[in-house]
């Protein structure tokens, strides 16, 4: 998977409003109602990351899930993420209905 460029990743973020890049990483935060829903996302989030295998860099507290992603094979940022991120924003998505 190759590392896609700091104007890709730029123009791909556009699509994910909630999605930011820094640290050679896309990142996010979520809200949840309170922990139920937010470990109950994080179990979703988790069946996917494993379907992709590619995994995480998150935090919880309580009912905020922060998450990072990087291909760390790759040194940074590829389609890989993104496609995880879209996964993670259908999730969150279907839990605020």
């Amino acid at each position: 998977m190759e590392k896609l460029s700091e104007s890709d990743i730029e123009t791909r973020l556009l699509r994910l409003p909630e999605w930011e890049y820094y640290d050679n990483a896309i990142h996010a935060e979520f809200e949840f109602e309170n922990f139920k829903d937010c470990f109950s996302a994080m179990s979703r989030i988790a069946f996917e990351c494993e379907a992709l295998n590619h995994h995480p860099d998150w935090t919880n507290v309580y009912n905020n899930l922060s998450i990072s992603l990087s291909t760390h094979d790759a040194g940074g940022v590829t389609e890989k993420d993104f496609k995880l991120a879209q996964a993670i924003e259908s999730i969150v998505e279907e839990d605020e209905e």
